[in-house]
Protein backbone atom coordinates (compact mmCIF):
# COMPACT_ATOMS: atom_id res chain seq x y z
CA UNK A 1 0.00 0.00 0.00
CA UNK A 2 1.20 3.41 -0.96
CA UNK A 3 1.40 6.60 0.90
CA UNK A 4 -1.08 8.01 -1.07
CA UNK A 5 -3.60 5.09 -1.21
CA UNK A 6 -7.01 6.51 -0.78
CA UNK A 7 -10.07 4.49 1.52
CA UNK A 8 -12.91 3.32 -1.11
CA UNK A 9 -16.07 5.08 -0.91
CA UNK A 10 -17.41 1.82 -0.55
CA UNK A 11 -15.84 0.79 2.53
CA UNK A 12 -16.75 4.48 4.00
CA UNK A 13 -20.43 3.69 3.56
CA UNK A 14 -20.71 0.52 4.98
CA UNK A 15 -19.22 1.83 8.29
CA UNK A 16 -21.72 4.50 8.10
CA UNK A 17 -24.75 1.78 8.10
CA UNK A 18 -22.95 -0.70 10.65
CA UNK A 19 -24.20 -1.41 13.66
CA UNK A 20 -22.83 -3.25 16.55
CA UNK A 21 -20.43 -2.51 19.68
CA UNK A 22 -18.36 -0.11 17.61
CA UNK A 23 -21.40 1.78 16.54
CA UNK A 24 -22.17 5.65 17.82
CA UNK A 25 -25.63 5.86 18.32
CA UNK A 26 -28.16 8.33 16.09
CA UNK A 27 -29.34 10.79 18.29
CA UNK A 28 -29.41 14.34 17.09
CA UNK A 29 -31.47 16.45 14.56
CA UNK A 30 -30.80 19.48 12.18
CA UNK A 31 -32.05 21.90 14.80
CA UNK A 32 -28.88 19.82 17.56
CA UNK A 33 -26.63 20.18 14.60
CA UNK A 34 -27.15 24.11 13.99
CA UNK A 35 -27.28 24.76 17.70
CA UNK A 36 -23.54 22.70 18.34
CA UNK A 37 -22.18 24.78 15.19
CA UNK A 38 -23.73 27.59 16.83
CA UNK A 39 -22.22 26.73 20.35
CA UNK A 40 -18.78 26.00 19.02
CA UNK A 41 -18.52 29.29 16.91
CA UNK A 42 -20.25 31.93 19.66
CA UNK A 43 -17.28 32.37 22.38
CA UNK A 44 -15.02 34.59 23.35
CA UNK A 45 -15.13 36.37 19.23
CA UNK A 46 -18.28 37.84 19.80
CA UNK A 47 -17.12 39.35 22.93
CA UNK A 48 -13.49 40.50 22.92
CA UNK A 49 -12.40 39.87 19.26
CA UNK A 50 -14.77 42.64 17.65
CA UNK A 51 -13.89 45.36 19.41
CA UNK A 52 -10.10 45.10 19.11
CA UNK A 53 -10.36 44.00 15.35
CA UNK A 54 -12.22 47.30 15.16
CA UNK A 55 -10.10 49.20 17.22
CA UNK A 56 -6.47 48.34 15.22
CA UNK A 57 -7.63 47.72 12.06
CA UNK A 58 -10.69 48.37 10.61
CA UNK A 59 -12.91 50.94 12.14
CA UNK A 60 -16.53 50.61 11.82
CA UNK A 61 -15.89 48.89 8.88
CA UNK A 62 -15.20 45.89 10.66
CA UNK A 63 -18.37 44.95 9.42
CA UNK A 64 -17.02 44.87 5.71
CA UNK A 65 -14.55 43.01 7.70
CA UNK A 66 -16.95 40.26 9.15
CA UNK A 67 -18.70 39.64 5.33
CA UNK A 68 -14.92 39.13 4.32
CA UNK A 69 -14.07 36.56 6.94
CA UNK A 70 -17.54 34.83 6.71
CA UNK A 71 -17.53 34.61 2.71
CA UNK A 72 -14.08 32.35 3.31
CA UNK A 73 -15.78 30.20 5.97
CA UNK A 74 -18.95 29.89 3.45
CA UNK A 75 -16.49 28.33 1.20
CA UNK A 76 -14.99 25.83 3.05
CA UNK A 77 -18.47 25.24 4.88
CA UNK A 78 -19.95 24.59 1.52
CA UNK A 79 -17.13 21.76 0.80
CA UNK A 80 -17.55 20.53 3.71
CA UNK A 81 -21.49 19.97 3.46
CA UNK A 82 -21.09 18.19 0.57
CA UNK A 83 -18.38 15.70 1.84
CA UNK A 84 -20.56 15.55 5.14
CA UNK A 85 -23.40 14.31 2.61
CA UNK A 86 -21.65 12.00 0.89
CA UNK A 87 -19.57 10.45 3.98
CA UNK A 88 -21.83 10.56 6.94
CA UNK A 89 -19.63 9.19 9.44
CA UNK A 90 -16.81 10.15 12.29
CA UNK A 91 -13.83 11.78 11.44
CA UNK A 92 -14.67 14.94 9.38
CA UNK A 93 -11.86 16.54 7.44
CA UNK A 94 -9.84 13.33 7.85
CA UNK A 95 -12.41 10.90 6.62
CA UNK A 96 -12.58 13.08 3.42
CA UNK A 97 -9.26 13.29 3.37
CA UNK A 98 -8.80 9.79 3.25
CA UNK A 99 -11.06 9.13 0.64
CA UNK A 100 -9.65 12.07 -1.54
CA UNK A 101 -6.13 12.62 -1.08
CA UNK A 102 -4.21 9.22 0.45
CA UNK A 103 -3.46 7.91 3.69
CA UNK A 104 -0.42 9.89 4.55
CA UNK A 105 -2.57 13.86 3.72
CA UNK A 106 -5.08 12.36 6.12
CA UNK A 107 -3.67 11.36 8.97
CA UNK A 108 -1.68 14.89 9.11
CA UNK A 109 -4.83 16.36 8.51
CA UNK A 110 -6.19 13.94 11.83
CA UNK A 111 -3.07 15.55 13.35
CA UNK A 112 -3.74 19.39 12.88
CA UNK A 113 -7.01 18.41 13.86
CA UNK A 114 -5.98 17.61 17.54
CA UNK A 115 -4.32 21.26 17.52
CA UNK A 116 -7.69 22.77 16.60
CA UNK A 117 -10.23 20.64 19.20
CA UNK A 118 -7.86 19.60 22.33
CA UNK A 119 -6.19 22.71 22.66
CA UNK A 120 -9.01 25.18 21.92
CA UNK A 121 -10.82 23.32 24.61
CA UNK A 122 -7.84 24.17 26.92
CA UNK A 123 -7.21 27.62 26.13
CA UNK A 124 -11.56 29.01 26.17
CA UNK A 125 -11.24 26.70 29.40
CA UNK A 126 -8.71 29.58 30.69
CA UNK A 127 -10.91 32.28 29.14
CA UNK A 128 -14.01 31.02 30.83
CA UNK A 129 -11.92 30.76 34.22
CA UNK A 130 -11.49 34.41 34.09
CA UNK A 131 -15.22 35.48 33.42
CA UNK A 132 -16.48 33.24 36.12
CA UNK A 133 -13.59 34.41 38.54
CA UNK A 134 -14.82 37.86 37.74
CA UNK A 135 -18.36 37.10 38.23
CA UNK A 136 -17.78 36.01 41.31
CA UNK A 137 -15.51 38.34 42.58
CA UNK A 138 -18.37 40.71 41.24
CA UNK A 139 -20.53 39.31 43.88
CA UNK A 140 -18.21 39.33 46.59
CA UNK A 141 -16.48 36.09 46.46
CA UNK A 142 -12.70 36.68 46.10
CA UNK A 143 -11.36 33.14 45.03
CA UNK A 144 -7.22 33.06 45.87
CA UNK A 145 -5.08 33.78 42.94
CA UNK A 146 -3.27 30.37 43.44
CA UNK A 147 -6.02 28.52 42.65
CA UNK A 148 -7.56 30.27 39.70
CA UNK A 149 -4.70 31.18 37.26
CA UNK A 150 -1.37 28.87 36.11
CA UNK A 151 1.54 27.98 37.89
CA UNK A 152 3.75 29.07 34.60
CA UNK A 153 3.58 31.74 32.54
CA UNK A 154 5.76 32.75 29.23
CA UNK A 155 7.80 35.60 29.45
CA UNK A 156 8.39 36.61 25.46
CA UNK A 157 8.08 33.78 23.51
CA UNK A 158 10.15 31.29 24.68
CA UNK A 159 10.83 31.64 28.20
CA UNK A 160 8.53 29.84 30.54
CA UNK A 161 8.37 31.43 34.22
CA UNK A 162 6.88 30.27 37.55
CA UNK A 163 4.09 32.30 38.71
CA UNK A 164 3.79 31.31 42.14
CA UNK A 165 -0.02 29.90 41.27
CA UNK A 166 -0.50 26.39 41.73
CA UNK A 167 -3.46 25.30 39.27
CA UNK A 168 -6.24 27.20 37.36
CA UNK A 169 -8.75 24.58 39.21
CA UNK A 170 -12.43 26.54 37.79
CA UNK A 171 -10.72 25.49 34.15
CA UNK A 172 -9.82 22.43 35.31
CA UNK A 173 -13.50 21.81 36.33
CA UNK A 174 -15.12 23.06 33.68
CA UNK A 175 -13.41 20.39 31.14
CA UNK A 176 -13.93 17.73 33.87
CA UNK A 177 -17.52 18.29 34.06
CA UNK A 178 -17.99 18.47 30.31
CA UNK A 179 -16.05 15.32 29.72
CA UNK A 180 -17.96 13.39 32.57
CA UNK A 181 -21.13 14.99 30.07
CA UNK A 182 -19.62 14.00 26.79
CA UNK A 183 -19.06 10.14 28.26
CA UNK A 184 -22.72 9.36 29.61
CA UNK A 185 -24.19 10.86 26.31
CA UNK A 186 -24.12 12.79 23.21
CA UNK A 187 -28.14 13.26 23.63
CA UNK A 188 -27.85 14.81 26.96
CA UNK A 189 -24.74 16.88 25.98
CA UNK A 190 -26.77 18.21 23.04
CA UNK A 191 -29.08 19.27 25.45
CA UNK A 192 -26.88 21.12 27.34
CA UNK A 193 -25.25 22.72 24.33
CA UNK A 194 -29.33 24.01 23.18
CA UNK A 195 -29.86 25.35 26.34
CA UNK A 196 -26.64 26.83 26.79
CA UNK A 197 -26.83 28.14 23.24
CA UNK A 198 -30.15 29.69 23.71
CA UNK A 199 -29.09 31.31 26.90
CA UNK A 200 -26.10 33.42 24.78
CA UNK A 201 -27.99 33.52 21.60
CA UNK A 202 -30.61 35.58 23.79
CA UNK A 203 -28.51 38.23 25.59
CA UNK A 204 -26.68 38.84 22.43
CA UNK A 205 -29.58 39.72 20.56
CA UNK A 206 -30.44 41.49 23.96
CA UNK A 207 -27.29 43.45 23.23
CA UNK A 208 -28.32 44.36 19.46
CA UNK A 209 -31.81 45.06 20.64
CA UNK A 210 -31.49 47.93 23.42
CA UNK A 211 -27.75 49.11 21.87
CA UNK A 212 -29.67 50.28 18.72
CA UNK A 213 -31.37 52.93 20.96
CA UNK A 214 -27.61 54.80 21.98
CA UNK A 215 -26.45 54.30 18.40
CA UNK A 216 -24.75 57.50 17.66
CA UNK A 217 -24.79 57.83 13.70
CA UNK A 218 -21.97 60.33 14.59
CA UNK A 219 -19.69 56.76 15.77
CA UNK A 220 -19.44 55.77 12.16
CA UNK A 221 -17.99 58.42 10.40
CA UNK A 222 -15.44 58.11 8.77
CA UNK A 223 -17.13 54.75 8.11
CA UNK A 224 -13.57 53.60 6.92
CA UNK A 225 -11.14 55.31 8.61
CA UNK A 226 -7.83 56.90 6.43
CA UNK A 227 -4.82 54.12 6.52
CA UNK A 228 -2.50 55.32 9.18
CA UNK A 229 1.02 56.41 8.33
CA UNK A 230 4.65 56.34 10.73
CA UNK A 231 6.87 59.52 11.55
CA UNK A 232 8.15 58.98 8.08
CA UNK A 233 4.91 59.09 6.39
CA UNK A 234 4.80 55.53 4.77
CA UNK A 235 1.61 53.59 5.16
CA UNK A 236 1.46 51.41 7.90
CA UNK A 237 -0.31 47.65 6.97
CA UNK A 238 -3.84 46.82 8.12
CA UNK A 239 -4.06 49.93 9.66
CA UNK A 240 -7.20 51.12 8.84
CA UNK A 241 -8.07 51.94 5.06
CA UNK A 242 -8.71 48.73 2.97
CA UNK A 243 -5.92 47.23 3.95
CA UNK A 244 -7.10 47.25 7.59
CA UNK A 245 -10.19 45.73 6.86
CA UNK A 246 -8.50 42.79 5.10
CA UNK A 247 -6.53 42.62 8.12
CA UNK A 248 -9.33 42.62 10.67
CA UNK A 249 -10.69 39.59 8.60
CA UNK A 250 -7.79 38.13 9.11
CA UNK A 251 -8.52 38.45 12.81
CA UNK A 252 -11.78 37.86 13.17
CA UNK A 253 -11.80 34.83 10.74
CA UNK A 254 -10.72 32.66 13.90
CA UNK A 255 -14.32 34.10 15.83
CA UNK A 256 -15.90 31.36 13.40
CA UNK A 257 -13.61 28.59 13.97
CA UNK A 258 -16.03 25.71 15.57
CA UNK A 259 -18.68 25.50 12.36
CA UNK A 260 -16.39 21.83 11.20
CA UNK A 261 -17.17 20.13 14.58
CA UNK A 262 -20.82 19.71 13.37
CA UNK A 263 -19.44 16.84 10.59
CA UNK A 264 -17.95 15.35 13.59
CA UNK A 265 -21.20 14.46 14.88
CA UNK A 266 -22.12 12.73 11.45
CA UNK A 267 -22.34 9.32 12.80
CA UNK A 268 -24.53 10.11 15.19
CA UNK A 269 -27.29 12.44 13.23
CA UNK A 270 -30.38 10.93 12.46
CA UNK A 271 -30.50 11.64 8.69
CA UNK A 272 -26.84 12.80 7.93
CA UNK A 273 -26.74 13.80 4.32
CA UNK A 274 -30.34 16.14 4.60
CA UNK A 275 -28.70 17.27 8.47
CA UNK A 276 -25.59 17.67 7.98
CA UNK A 277 -25.54 20.54 5.17
CA UNK A 278 -28.09 22.00 7.09
CA UNK A 279 -26.23 22.17 10.71
CA UNK A 280 -22.83 23.17 8.42
CA UNK A 281 -24.59 26.50 6.88
CA UNK A 282 -27.40 27.11 9.45
CA UNK A 283 -24.66 27.90 11.82
CA UNK A 284 -22.62 30.13 9.38
CA UNK A 285 -25.11 31.95 8.47
CA UNK A 286 -27.14 32.45 11.97
CA UNK A 287 -23.19 33.35 13.40
CA UNK A 288 -22.27 35.96 10.62
CA UNK A 289 -25.36 37.89 11.09
CA UNK A 290 -25.15 37.72 14.92
CA UNK A 291 -21.70 39.10 13.45
CA UNK A 292 -22.24 41.63 12.14
CA UNK A 293 -25.34 43.37 14.19
CA UNK A 294 -22.77 43.16 17.15
CA UNK A 295 -20.21 45.02 15.04
CA UNK A 296 -22.83 47.77 14.37
CA UNK A 297 -24.23 48.05 17.64
CA UNK A 298 -20.53 48.47 19.51
CA UNK A 299 -19.31 50.93 16.65
CA UNK A 300 -22.03 53.09 17.04
CA UNK A 301 -22.52 53.13 20.84
CA UNK A 302 -18.77 54.28 21.64
CA UNK A 303 -15.87 55.76 19.13
CA UNK A 304 -14.13 52.69 18.07
CA UNK A 305 -11.01 53.42 19.44
CA UNK A 306 -12.27 52.93 23.03
CA UNK A 307 -12.96 49.39 22.01
CA UNK A 308 -9.40 47.40 22.27
CA UNK A 309 -10.14 46.42 25.64
CA UNK A 310 -10.91 42.88 27.00
CA UNK A 311 -14.13 43.58 27.14
CA UNK A 312 -15.80 45.82 24.67
CA UNK A 313 -19.27 45.02 25.02
CA UNK A 314 -18.65 46.02 28.88
CA UNK A 315 -17.58 49.31 27.43
CA UNK A 316 -20.12 50.14 25.03
CA UNK A 317 -22.77 49.14 27.79
CA UNK A 318 -21.19 51.56 29.78
CA UNK A 319 -21.48 54.21 27.37
CA UNK A 320 -25.56 53.99 27.79
CA UNK A 321 -24.99 55.01 31.58
CA UNK A 322 -27.20 53.34 34.23
CA UNK A 323 -30.13 52.34 32.14
CA UNK A 324 -28.45 49.84 30.32
CA UNK A 325 -26.50 48.60 33.66
CA UNK A 326 -28.69 45.54 34.45
CA UNK A 327 -27.49 44.22 30.99
CA UNK A 328 -23.76 44.02 31.28
CA UNK A 329 -24.13 41.50 34.39
CA UNK A 330 -26.27 39.64 31.75
CA UNK A 331 -23.13 39.58 29.25
CA UNK A 332 -20.83 38.51 31.75
CA UNK A 333 -23.68 35.35 32.22
CA UNK A 334 -23.58 35.33 27.88
CA UNK A 335 -19.59 35.41 27.82
CA UNK A 336 -19.65 32.57 30.35
CA UNK A 337 -22.28 30.18 28.86
CA UNK A 338 -21.00 30.73 25.54
CA UNK A 339 -17.68 29.95 26.21
CA UNK A 340 -19.01 26.71 28.44
CA UNK A 341 -20.43 25.59 25.25
CA UNK A 342 -17.21 26.25 23.34
CA UNK A 343 -15.31 23.89 25.71
CA UNK A 344 -18.11 21.06 25.16
CA UNK A 345 -18.22 21.14 21.33
CA UNK A 346 -14.43 21.27 21.36
CA UNK A 347 -13.99 18.39 23.46
CA UNK A 348 -17.21 16.23 21.73
CA UNK A 349 -15.00 16.96 18.49
CA UNK A 350 -11.87 15.62 19.43
CA UNK A 351 -12.48 12.23 20.70
CA UNK A 352 -14.86 11.20 17.12
CA UNK A 353 -11.20 12.23 15.45
CA UNK A 354 -9.69 9.54 17.65
CA UNK A 355 -12.16 7.05 17.10
CA UNK A 356 -12.25 7.87 13.45
CA UNK A 357 -8.45 7.02 12.95
CA UNK A 358 -8.35 4.83 15.80
CA UNK A 359 -11.27 2.49 13.61
CA UNK A 360 -8.74 2.71 10.58
CA UNK A 361 -6.16 1.42 12.56
CA UNK A 362 -3.95 4.36 12.57
CA UNK A 363 -4.11 4.62 16.20
CA UNK A 364 -4.33 2.12 19.01
CA UNK A 365 -7.76 0.08 19.13
CA UNK A 366 -8.26 1.63 22.78
CA UNK A 367 -8.88 5.06 20.90
CA UNK A 368 -11.82 3.31 19.38
CA UNK A 369 -13.50 1.93 22.47
CA UNK A 370 -17.48 2.41 22.91
CA UNK A 371 -19.78 2.62 25.90
CA UNK A 372 -21.47 -0.66 25.98
CA UNK A 373 -24.24 1.55 27.82
CA UNK A 374 -24.03 5.13 26.49
CA UNK A 375 -22.61 4.26 22.82
CA UNK A 376 -19.90 6.97 23.33
CA UNK A 377 -16.44 6.66 22.20
CA UNK A 378 -15.33 7.05 26.00
CA UNK A 379 -12.13 6.20 26.62
CA UNK A 380 -11.01 8.74 23.90
CA UNK A 381 -12.96 11.04 25.53
CA UNK A 382 -11.58 10.45 29.08
CA UNK A 383 -8.07 10.86 27.29
CA UNK A 384 -8.96 14.01 25.45
CA UNK A 385 -10.60 15.92 28.78
CA UNK A 386 -7.45 14.32 30.83
CA UNK A 387 -5.25 16.17 28.13
CA UNK A 388 -7.13 19.43 28.47
CA UNK A 389 -7.82 19.98 31.75
CA UNK A 390 -3.91 19.61 32.85
CA UNK A 391 -2.76 22.10 29.74
CA UNK A 392 -5.79 24.79 31.32
CA UNK A 393 -5.00 24.33 34.78
CA UNK A 394 -1.02 23.95 34.59
CA UNK A 395 0.37 25.58 31.28
CA UNK A 396 0.87 29.25 29.47
CA UNK A 397 -1.58 28.48 26.91
CA UNK A 398 -1.94 31.85 24.62
CA UNK A 399 0.70 30.82 22.44
CA UNK A 400 -1.23 27.75 21.28
CA UNK A 401 -3.81 30.12 19.79
CA UNK A 402 -2.10 30.37 16.28
CA UNK A 403 -1.35 27.00 16.28
CA UNK A 404 -5.10 26.42 16.57
CA UNK A 405 -5.64 28.83 13.77
CA UNK A 406 -2.81 27.50 11.33
CA UNK A 407 -3.78 23.57 11.92
CA UNK A 408 -7.48 24.35 11.33
CA UNK A 409 -6.86 26.55 8.15
CA UNK A 410 -4.72 23.49 6.58
CA UNK A 411 -7.65 21.32 7.63
CA UNK A 412 -9.60 23.47 5.57
CA UNK A 413 -7.50 23.94 2.83
CA UNK A 414 -7.61 20.25 2.54
CA UNK A 415 -11.64 19.88 2.40
CA UNK A 416 -11.42 22.43 -0.44
CA UNK A 417 -8.78 20.54 -2.82
CA UNK A 418 -10.77 16.91 -2.13
CA UNK A 419 -13.58 18.39 -3.65
CA UNK A 420 -11.81 19.46 -6.73
CA UNK A 421 -10.05 15.96 -6.51
CA UNK A 422 -13.35 13.68 -6.06
CA UNK A 423 -15.38 15.64 -8.69
CA UNK A 424 -12.54 15.09 -11.26
CA UNK A 425 -11.91 11.44 -10.41
CA UNK A 426 -15.48 10.42 -9.07
CA UNK A 427 -17.93 12.67 -11.10
CA UNK A 428 -20.69 9.36 -11.39
CA UNK A 429 -21.25 9.51 -7.05
CA UNK A 430 -24.42 10.11 -5.31
CA UNK A 431 -23.94 13.91 -4.15
CA UNK A 432 -26.99 14.84 -1.61
CA UNK A 433 -25.54 17.98 -1.96
CA UNK A 434 -23.60 20.02 -4.37
CA UNK A 435 -20.99 22.29 -3.56
CA UNK A 436 -21.98 25.10 -6.18
CA UNK A 437 -19.88 26.66 -8.66
CA UNK A 438 -16.95 24.54 -8.71
CA UNK A 439 -14.29 25.41 -9.14
CA UNK A 440 -14.66 28.68 -8.09
CA UNK A 441 -15.91 27.72 -4.64
CA UNK A 442 -13.45 25.03 -3.34
CA UNK A 443 -10.57 27.77 -5.14
CA UNK A 444 -11.87 30.78 -3.34
CA UNK A 445 -11.50 28.71 0.00
CA UNK A 446 -7.63 27.51 -0.72
CA UNK A 447 -6.80 31.00 -1.60
CA UNK A 448 -8.47 32.57 1.62
CA UNK A 449 -7.12 30.15 4.00
CA UNK A 450 -4.08 30.16 2.02
CA UNK A 451 -3.25 33.62 2.46
CA UNK A 452 -4.40 33.60 5.87
CA UNK A 453 -1.85 30.67 7.33
CA UNK A 454 0.53 32.73 5.29
CA UNK A 455 0.02 35.65 7.37
CA UNK A 456 0.56 34.30 10.32
CA UNK A 457 3.98 34.68 11.94
CA UNK A 458 7.28 32.67 11.58
CA UNK A 459 7.11 31.28 15.25
CA UNK A 460 3.64 29.69 14.16
CA UNK A 461 4.89 27.79 11.18
CA UNK A 462 8.02 26.39 13.32
CA UNK A 463 6.09 25.04 16.07
CA UNK A 464 3.68 24.05 13.50
CA UNK A 465 6.69 21.74 12.13
CA UNK A 466 7.76 20.63 15.40
CA UNK A 467 4.16 19.28 15.81
CA UNK A 468 3.94 17.68 12.42
CA UNK A 469 7.15 15.66 12.71
CA UNK A 470 5.80 14.00 16.06
CA UNK A 471 2.79 13.24 14.59
CA UNK A 472 4.88 11.73 11.14
CA UNK A 473 6.77 9.98 13.91
CA UNK A 474 3.90 8.27 15.22
CA UNK A 475 2.12 7.41 11.98
CA UNK A 476 5.54 5.76 10.73
CA UNK A 477 6.12 3.79 14.01
CA UNK A 478 2.82 2.37 14.44
CA UNK A 479 -0.12 3.94 12.37
CA UNK A 480 1.42 3.09 8.64
CA UNK A 481 2.22 -0.71 10.36
CA UNK A 482 -1.14 -1.10 12.06
CA UNK A 483 -3.28 0.53 9.11
CA UNK A 484 -6.61 -1.52 7.93
CA UNK A 485 -6.26 -0.49 4.73
CA UNK A 486 -2.63 -2.01 4.64
CA UNK A 487 -4.01 -5.72 5.63
CA UNK A 488 -4.12 -8.36 3.28
CA UNK A 489 -7.76 -8.12 1.38
CA UNK A 490 -8.31 -5.08 2.36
Amino acid sequence: MGLWTTKPLSVLMQEAGGDGEHTLKRSLTAMNLTLLGIGAIIGAGIFVLTGTAAAQHAGPAIVISFLIAGLGCAFAGLCYAEFASMIPIAGSAYTYGYATLGELLAWIIGWDLILEYLFAASTVAVGWSGYFTQMLRDIGIDLPTALTTAPFTLEGTHTIVRTGSIINLPAVLLVLVMTTLLVVGIKESAKLNNLIVYVKVGIVLLVIGFGFFYVDAANWSPFIPEQLTDETGKLLNGKFGWSGIFAGAGVIFFAYIGFDAVSTAAQEAKNPQRDLPIGILASLAVCTLLYILMALVMTGMVPYPQLDVAEPVYVALDAAGPSLAWLKYLTNIGAIAGLASVVLVMLMGQPRIFYAMSRDGLLPPMFGKVHPKYKTPWLATIITGVAASFFAGLFPIGILGHLVSIGTLFAFMIVCAGILVLRYKRPELERPFRTPLVPFVPLGGIIVCGYLMYSLPPDTWLRLAVWMALGLAIYFLYGRRHSKLAQPGS
